[in-house]
């Protein structure tokens, strides 16, 4: 029952933020630069007065801010998104079209840094001050600090311009191949690049707090004990060192993951890789609110929704916190 009263607590105050920071897009959003009427206008090649009053009618941007506040907020409950002003598509319809191409993504980046970052990490730890410690930190550091279009563009310009051995752009090859073995070959071929370049620095991140948590928490008193005690020295690090120095790492991997649909927006610009994230920067220098409001209404769900995983996840792996 605790748990329950937990869950239906958060559950409001989950529908709160989302509420509130619906709101505050809407209000970001209409406060930027530039009008979408004149966008349209401009693509079809009449920009005269009546047909942009004509534009703003169609989608009702001539209506008061309040109105169109609360006429969006009334659709939002009830899973209508609108349409988008250019594609003239219902926005979930392009949201959940080009989701799984981000997901593949970021999920592949996300899964790559998550398995060999903490391990990386923890080998550092446990030879401290040594040449493989000082040169782990030192490449941890450059993929960490460095740009991550630098990054792919670099990977692009090794692996693609001059070996020759990946595509630089996009999903799948321009010309179709045949056969399903051979289509999730050609999409994996695709995804090593961008992956990688998401991969590198999730896993820079997770090397570094892997370390720090490990180090810190190997000083503890009862670590002491368990090496006074003549334990082995890797059953000191992974039953005493590693499981306490993973509540950081959870915290850390949980938020991280709340940024899975929106964070490849450099990545997927780059690599012309067809999702959410591409999706976003069109939307913005198309001015199609609809649509960049849907992109933004979608990554605070899944902010909130992995927030929530993490505190039950944190809550498990220390039975201490949930009943504090």
């Amino acid at each position: 029952m605790r748990h329950l009263s937990y869950i239906a607590g958060w559950m409001v105050k989950a529908l709160a933020v989302v509420l509130a920071i619906t709101i505050l897009n809407f209000f970001l959003i209409r406060m930027a630069p530039g009008d979408p009427a004149i966008v349209l206008a401009g693509e079809a090649g009449a920009a005269d007065e009546q047909f942009l009053e004509q534009v703003r009618s169609d989608f009702g941007l001539d209506r008061p801010l309040p109105i169109q506040l609360a006429a969006y907020v009334g659709n939002v409950l009830t899973l209508d998104l609108g349409q988008s002003y250019r594609a003239q598509r219902p926005v979930v319809d392009m949201l959940f079209e080009r989701l799984p191409a981000t997901l593949l993504l970021t999920g592949s980046a996300y899964l790559f840094a998550l398995l060999l970052g903490p391990l990386l990490g923890a080998l550092a730890a446990t030879r401290p001050r040594t040449i493989f410690d000082s040169l782990l930190m030192v490449v941890a550091l450059f993929f960490y600090a460095t740009p991550i279009f630098w990054v792919g563009l670099l990977l692009i310009l090794v692996f693609s311009v001059q070996l020759g051995w990946l595509p630089p752009f996009g999903m799948q090859s321009m010309i179709p191949v045949s056969g399903a073995w051979n289509q999730t070959l050609d999409v994996l071929r695709h995804l090593i690049l961008p992956a990688l370049t998401l991969g590198l620095f999730y896993i820079a991140v997770y090397v570094r707090l892997t370390r720090a948590s490990m180090l810190e928490t190997s000083s503890l008193d009862y670590v002491k004990t368990a090496r006074a005690k003549g334990l082995p020295e890797w059953r000191v690090a992974t039953a005493h060192v590693l499981r306490t120095a993973l509540l950081p790492i959870i915290t850390f991997a949980g938020l991280q993951a709340g940024h899975l649909v929106g964070g490849a927006v450099v990545v997927e610009t780059v690599f012309a890789w067809p999702g959410i994230g591409r999706l976003a920067f069109d939307a913005l220098f198309q001015r199609d609110y609809n649509l960049l409001l849907g992109v933004f209404l979608l990554s605070a769900l899944m902010v909130v929704f992995f927030n929530m995983i993490t505190d039950i996840l944190v809550r498990l792996a220390d039975p201490r916190i949930g009943s504090a």
